[in-house]
């Protein structure tokens, strides 16, 4: 069965179903602050969606981020900081443990 989160009144922040969980596109609360500040408020949203759906970061998972909405000049940094937010060692698919 499809679940909703965070409705809204044309959609929802989260929908999940089979133990997918979907996120609709987040933006940080503060625009100005720096791509650092700005991917780890992203995250955060992220992280308290998943959870909310009864998921979490420990398994790997995958995001998209608008590339013309991206400065290209920041997105180095911005994938820095994101890699920093992957817990450490986590599960692959196949059961084995990355590091």
């Amino acid at each position: 069965m499809l679940q909703r989160y965070k409705k809204g009144t044309r959609m929802s922040e989260a929908v999940s179903r089979g133990g997918l969980v979907c996120t609709a596109g987040q933006v940080a609360n503060d625009r100005k602050a720096g791509i650092g500040a700005q991917t780890s408020d992203v995250l955060a949203k992220i992280g308290a969606l998943l959870k909310e759906a009864g998921a979490d970061r420990s398994k790997p998972s995958r995001a998209c981020v608008e590339a013309r909405l991206a400065d290209p000049d920041r997105r180095g940094e911005m994938t820095a900081v994101a890699a920093l937010q992957v817990p450490r060692p986590f599960e692959l698919p196949d059961g084995r443990r990355h590091a």
